[in-house]
């Protein structure tokens, strides 16, 4: 997906939220001023190097889900590419997987990111609003390859191809960037592990992540799959979520 047609989707979801585009762009210079030089060059064609061709793993946190069973995919072909969306890298690293990415705005257990980043995972790190402190804690934290990203139009050093939790934005980064399929693990769009307090925004979100799964899933390139957890595999259910419409 471009830009262009992701525009109009963030413009609903800062209707519902009620984000503050200034502040969005305070944060996203904050990250470009963080980022090393060799953070800032060619960030798409980087991510293009570790997804074009492969397919793309896309590791949720869903309750229970613990790592994606590589052992059931066909043996043969390229090895897939490995997106773990924020605490997810825990579970990967935790079965012994190195993530080729790490998509996160820094709310999860990011130490374990930085350990991963230190093993080989472009990270990509998201900047927004609300995480303006995070970026300035943990971002001079990761010894590896960096990617910035933001909600806004792509600048020269940050990438915005379309997504909103680290999940769904994952999955429209492998897209956007030639990956061949995309399977969707760990993903639950209706149970979450989250305090009373914060549950019912956590579930909103959620809930527009499974919208816009559903968008990609009708406008891609290439097929998106969601991968259960008794092995089956089989087409994002897209009009569950009303998103054939959009």
């Amino acid at each position: 997906m471009e830009y262009r047609d992701w525009a109009p989707q963030y413009e609903r979801l800062r209707a519902e939220f009620g984000f503050s585009m200034e502040r969005e762009r305070a944060a996203a210079d904050l990250l470009e001023s963080l980022l090393p030089a060799r953070a800032r060059s060619d960030p798409l064609g980087r991510l293009r190097a570790r997804l074009e061709g492969r397919d793309a793993i896309v590791v949720g946190q869903a309750p229970s889900a613990g790592p994606p069973p590589l052992w059931r995919r066909a043996a043969g072909g390229r090895p897939p590419a490995i997106l773990a969306a924020d605490g997810a890298a825990v579970t990967c690293l935790g079965a012994g997987l190195v993530p080729d990415l790490v998509v996160t705005d820094l709310d999860g257990p990011v130490a374990s990111e930085v350990s991963a980043n230190r093993r080989g995972s472009l990270v990509v790190v998201h900047a927004h609003g609300d995480n303006t402190t995070a970026l300035r804690e943990w971002v001079p934290e990761f010894p590896g390859e960096l990617v910035g990203s933001w909600a806004g139009p792509p600048r020269e050093a940050l990438v915005d191809v379309g997504g909103f939790t680290d999940g769904d934005r994952a999955a429209f980064l492998a897209e956007h960037l030639g990956s061949s399929r995309l399977l969707l693990w760990g993903f639950d769009f209706e149970r979450v592990e989250e305090p009373e307090a914060t549950r019912a925004r956590k579930l909103a979100k959620l809930r527009w992540a499974g919208e816009l799964l559903g968008l990609l899933a009708a406008h891609a390139r290439v097929p998106v799959l969601l991968w259960d957890r008794d092995g089956s595999i089989r087409p994002y259910p897209y009009e569950r979520y009303g998103a054939s419409t959009r």
